[in-house]
């Protein structure tokens, strides 16, 4: 990085993004990297760190719009949004863990058919209880 900054390619690459998508942010009013005489964009320091949050964001699944929203609102909607983005999370991670618990049983599940195991029945029917089975 000069003093001025850095370009958009090298700013791309220390990102590890194609300088479109650094367009596109500066395109929809996420960043707004300083212009040098010359036209060119400069990413400095900041710029940077604001672009690592707009990544740390997509990847806890806000759109752009969201973390543009972010932004704008006020600290109330802010952290509404936040909290319902995390409950979103929350139940994504949820339903991760009872697939991994799912198929870490039937690794191992010697039954034939998934009805006649109760914990893989338990497991792909929340509702019924594991160790009830119909009378025969």
């Amino acid at each position: 990085m000069t003093d001025n900054g850095q370009r958009i390619g090298d700013a791309a690459a220390t990102l590890d993004v194609a300088t479109h998508v650094l367009r596109h942010w500066e395109d929809v009013g996420l960043l707004k990297p300083r212009r040098l005489s010359s036209g060119h964009r400069a990413y400095d320091n900041q710029t940077i760190g604001q672009a690592r949050m707009i990544q740390i964001c997509q990847q806890a699944g806000l759109s752009l719009a969201e973390i543009k929203e972010l932004a704008r609102r006020d600290r109330g909607k802010r952290i509404a949004l936040i909290e319902s983005k995390r409950a979103q999370i929350a139940q994504q991670v949820s339903s991760l863990r009872l697939a991994d618990k799912f198929l870490a049983h039937i690794a191992h599940c010697e039954h034939p058919v998934i009805s006649e195991c109760p914990e893989c029945a338990a497991l792909t029917n929340p509702g019924r209880r594991v160790g009830r089975r119909a009378a025969r």
